[in-house]
């Protein structure tokens, strides 16, 4: 019974809620199967994101500031669900649950959508001489948005589930299991890359040539297909047992210690409760014992040590010493994650002016034609090249060199990933100076394709897929291991947040940077209808003034940060 026991993965269980067992659950081969089903999602969701601003221009008339503006909602709506996936799947659900609720959800988006596409009477009428273009609207227009944020639900909920599913399979108690689970987060990021390649390559090319009823079609039928891939994995999961809603406690904790503040009390009463609450046994029997208990609160964010005290304002307010350390990690990881929206602000600009940058310049190769929204193809095989060279060359040297787990702590890892944005924001001002001198050579107006390979906007491309690698990864293992046991999901959904928020704030500075810049008679930076008319390389000295102020916040924050988990620090 004794060896039974030992053999336990404790607080995890298997697909049918059995205990799971060592040896027989968990390991690289179970997040194998999480890795190839990364594959086929970020595919069935970049093949129409990446792409879906002609679609909504095209084919439901919208005007093209209008488009942009509903792709990004789409897309920021997208990731910061994934908060919401990682929230039900600490509270409620297993990941396991979560992810195949969530891609049952995005096929029945991506289903209406694909029949809206293939049948006319679902969409406007087709522009010519006799009908004036007709923005979608009424019933077409509510069939459209319900795909597009049924997708997006979908979307979100995978994207809060799988990467931490995946990062259960591994053993933190073990230095082989941490190993494994850093290798697992650098191919998660390779698999996201393999994905987005089809998806801009061949999808595209789909939507392009055969019609977008076929490019939704594939992507249906790639979410469909990766739900049995994901089942087929079964009984080689561990799922980590859902321990009740972690927003409850954060929430508690901060209350508690507000409010017990407030209340005047002598010395003698100012004593630290070292025992649970009656209504937390029950959630803290379900986290794993491989987690200490703590005697003592630790000196930092000392006024939250408040909501711990042995007479609190109110019964249900009682906090255990372990709760209050569990927000302080919270609280610690935030400016991390703040200072990681800038980067993922400058990546937004992947997807709006460097695209418009490079539909200007010649966009052959040999008697190639590559399509403007194929061109997300340079970072993304850069990361299919870094990715397996940084965990099977880089990171052994530098354990080598550092005589260290990590080799490269997480923290360095975000590091490098911020210093590659502020380079990637320069090497786009200067490429945008010589594009700016051409075109000026050509003709301001000048309509054609100017002399000039787009093979440039390769460069800052590689800046900022290398940046995505290194921050993205580094983020997600960074959240999962230094996060308490019940919030690792909610943590590592982060990432996603702060892509999103760098999307929003993208937007943001634009406005911005227009309203600043622009006066009566003087169009902004950003204005007009010709790309050569703007001063797009003033706006990217300006994102690189930014990230290197964000960069030096960073490492304000990083150089104070203390590591929790075993093997982070390197």
């Amino acid at each position: 019974m004794d060896v039974e026991q030992h053999n336990i993965w404790e607080g995890y269980v298997d697909w049918k809620k059995k205990p799971a067992i060592k040896g027989h659950h968990g390991g690289m081969l179970a997040a194998s199967f999480v890795l190839v089903v990364e594959v086929m999602e970020n595919l069935a969701y970049l093949a129409n994101a990446s792409n879906l601003v002609m679609y909504l221009t095209q084919h439901m008339h919208f005007n093209p500031s209008k488009a942009a503006n509903h792709v990004t909602n789409f897309m920021g709506t997208a990731f910061l669900l994934a908060l919401l996936g990682g929230f039900l799947s600490d509270a409620f659900f297993t990941t396991y649950q979560i992810y195949l609720i969530s891609a049952l959800v995005e096929f029945l988006g991506l289903v209406v959508l694909t029949l809206q596409a293939r049948s006319s009477s679902l969409k406007p009428p087709e522009c010519n001489t006799t009908i004036t273009c007709q923005q979608v609207h009424g019933p077409k227009a509510a069939m459209l948005f319900l795909g597009l944020y049924l997708v997006a639900l979908g979307v979100g909920g995978i994207k809060g589930s799988l990467p931490s599913h995946g990062a259960e399979q591994f053993d933190d108690n073990t230095i082989k299991g941490r190993k494994q689970r850093s290798t697992f987060f650098n191919y998660f990021v390779f698999c996201l890359a393999i994905g987005a390649l089809i998806a801009v390559t061949f999808v595209v090319w789909i939507e392009e040539n055969k019609g977008w009823e076929w490019g939704f079609g594939v992507s249906t039928l790639t979410i469909l297909l990766s739900i049995p891939v994901f089942l087929a994995g079964s009984r080689f999961y561990k799922s980590k047992i859902p321990s009740g809603s972690p927003l409850t406690t954060i929430f508690k904790v901060l209350i508690g210690a507000i409010l017990n503040n407030c209340i005047a009390r002598s010395p003698s009463n100012a004593i630290v409760n070292m025992s649970l609450s009656p209504n937390d046994t029950d959630q803290q029997q379900n986290v794993a014992k491989d987690v200490e208990e703590i005697e003592t609160p630790s000196s930092s964010l000392k006024f939250l040590n408040n909501a711990a005290g042995n007479k609190p304002a109110y019964n249900f307010l009682r906090c255990s010493v372990r709760q209050v350390e569990d927000v302080k990690i919270v609280l610690r990881v935030l400016p991390i994650f703040g200072c990681t929206i800038m980067l993922n602000c400058c990546l937004a600009q992947l997807s709006t002016f460097s695209v418009q940058q490079a539909s200007t310049m010649d966009r052959k190769i040999g008697s190639l034609m590559v399509p403007a929204a194929s061109l997300p193809i340079f970072p993304v095989m850069f990361i299919i090249f870094l990715a397996p060279t940084y965990d099977h060359i880089i990171i052994p040297f530098a354990r080598k060199a550092t005589k260290s787990e990590m080799g490269v702590s997480h923290l360095q890892r975000i590091g490098i990933g911020l210093l590659l944005s502020i380079m990637a924001m320069a090497v786009a001002a200067l490429v945008e100076i010589k594009r700016k001198r051409v075109a000026t050579t050509n003709g301001l107006d000048s309509k054609g394709p100017l002399p000039l390979s787009f093979l440039w906007i390769a460069f800052q491309y590689l800046f900022l897929g290398s940046a995505d690698l290194f921050t993205l990864a580094g983020l997600m293992e960074f959240f999962f291991t230094e996060a308490p046991a019940n919030m690792k999901s909610l943590a590592t959904s982060l990432s996603f947040a702060s892509l999103a928020m760098g999307y929003y704030l993208s937007t943001v500075i634009v406005s911005v940077v227009n309203r600043a810049t622009g006066s009566s008679g003087h169009p902004g930076w950003l204005s007009g209808g010709n790309l050569n008319h703007y001063h797009l390389e003033r706006f990217y000295w300006l994102m690189c003034v930014l990230s290197a102020l964000n960069f030096l916040h960073y490492l304000f924050w990083a150089n104070r940060y203390k590591y929790q988990s075993r093997g982070a620090r390197g």
